[in-house]
């Protein structure tokens, strides 16, 4: 069996601050992470920023500030976001950093000479998406994505000829080489290529960057394409331009979790052009779906952002983490409301994981009893699949089985009554297997409630077990 495991997520854009759709794709990326190092595999996880977008030119110069200036104060609060959600990455990679240009130039070098060429374009371009569109592809004479009119372009850019690539492509995917997750996107994927590909652009004027991003080699007047400069964070952090110790480690990515709205440029582009480059393409990419507020999209104009930092700082990081995983669909898109979440809190963490803990706990250390356990501590089967599938809400469902199932143990053998009539040895055996149900339970919730599993476990192997603060206040 493989021993290594390598996920990332996608690098988000650092115009503006984090909102909870990063946090959702963060949270499940640290679960599959967690999920792997329990499994016993040595696994390298990656988030980080993308700094050289026109996206973040423009915020810098909506605000008058550098762009410098507005990454490095942008990306500190996603660096931030990352420690407040307790992620667990091994690597915050920088686009700015001198490690990354280096790759970047690197991997265009690699590139088949036949593959790169020069000419004059004009095309409708997003800068929200950070792409070309033509005309078929767009809604109302919008971007799909962002509902807005593309801007007319006119320049004399490199292109890469994905084209090249359009058979071999097919055949990866529809053949699962490389995995796309769910069938949905898989789907989605391949009439997109079975309708053509097209050669895109892959620089920009040096001018129109305003002179922000990594230049060409041997062409000083042009940056490379903020996607193709992107995408290279998966090799750039692994030391591709220097001693490539990590890089032969953990290349190809055993995963890539990206939100549906960049799949193209993961299924279709970046394995292209790792082709061209003569490397190993990754194996397999999960795609979520998107966070509505109140059944409408994130917006920054409709005033609806969810700021997951004061998710956080309100009701704790355990809750926000449960709720995404157990109420947030992992592929399709989900809503998001105070309202069900305060509802889930109270319903499943006080009134049921928490009261379970305190419950148990208690009947222990009032009865005075060393209770003796040999848990088993391994994965639920269920758990397991649900988890290699990422399923996370399924998993998350079966464990609350779990605890409802335990709650039921007791509510039967009703243990107080056993304790009033001395029945001391029916009594300890109860809660021996209530305390042995609650340290599975907190084993298989360390991938998505870490601190709260930690918690439970300190306290369930302890020889003495007791009573200790409620892990869920109900919120009135």
């Amino acid at each position: 069996m493989e021993k290594r495991f390598y996920l990332t997520t996608a690098i988000p854009y650092v115009n503006a601050e984090p909102h909870i759709g990063f946090a959702l794709e963060l949270v499940q990326s640290d679960a599959v992470a967690r999920f792997q190092r329990l499994s016993g595999k040595e696994t390298y996880f990656l988030t980080g920023a993308d700094e050289n977008s026109l996206k973040n030119v423009q915020a810098a110069e909506k605000q008058g500030t550098s762009v410098r200036e507005l990454v490095d104060k942008n990306t500190k609060k996603f660096i931030d976001l990352t420690s407040a959600l307790n992620i667990s990455n091994n690597q915050f990679i920088r686009t700015t950093s001198a490690k990354h240009f280096a790759a970047c130039r690197k991997l265009w070098s690699l590139c088949k000479k036949e593959d790169i060429y020069k000419k004059e374009y004009r095309g409708l371009y997003c800068v929200g998406c950070e792409t070309f569109y033509t005309e078929k592809e767009l809604i109302d004479g919008k971007c799909p994505e962002h509902l807005k009119e593309p801007e007319v372009v006119e320049e004399e850019n490199y292109f890469f000829k994905l084209s090249n690539y359009q058979k071999k492509l097919e055949k990866l995917i529809s053949g699962g080489e490389y995995e796309i997750i769910p069938g949905t996107r898989k789907n989605e994927i391949l009439s997109f290529i079975k309708m053509g590909l097209e050669d895109f652009s892959i620089s920009r004027s040096m001018a129109r960057a305003k002179n922000w991003g990594v230049p060409v080699p041997d062409d000083p007047e042009q940056v490379i394409y903020v996607w193709f400069d992107a995408l290279t964070n998966y090799i750039s952090a692994l030391d591709f331009s220097e001693d490539q110790k990590l890089y032969k480690k953990f290349w190809p990515a055993d995963l890539h979790v990206i939100g549906k709205g960049i799949i193209r440029f993961h299924a279709v582009y970046w394995p292209a052009m790792l082709l061209s480059a003569g490397l190993p393409l990754p194996k397999k990419l999960f795609v979520h779906g998107y966070i509505n507020i109140e059944g409408q999209k994130i917006s920054k104009s409709l005033g609806n952002v969810i700021n997951p930092f004061d998710l956080i700082s309100k009701y704790g990081v355990e809750p926000v983490r449960y709720f995404l995983f157990r109420y947030i669909h992992p592929f399709q898109d989900s809503d998001f409301t105070i309202k069900h979440f305060e509802e889930s809190y109270n319903a499943d963490l006080a009134n049921g994981l928490g009261n379970l803990v305190n419950r148990v706990s208690n009947l222990i250390e009032t009865n005075d009893l060393k209770i003796k356990i040999k848990p088993k501590l391994k994965f639920y089967k269920e758990v397991k699949e649900a988890m290699e599938n990422f399923y996370f809400d399924s998993a998350l469902k079966f464990i609350w089985q779990k605890i409802t199932e335990t709650d039921k143990l007791i509510n039967d053998t009703k243990p107080w009554i056993l304790a009033k009539e001395n029945r001391t040895e029916e009594l300890e055996n109860v809660l021996a297997q209530a305390a042995d149900n609650i340290l599975s339970i907190a084993f298989n919730l360390q991938p998505f409630m870490p601190e709260s599993a930690e918690k439970i476990i300190r306290q369930f192997v302890s020889k003495k077990i007791k009573k200790e603060r409620a892990l869920f206040p109900r919120l009135v």
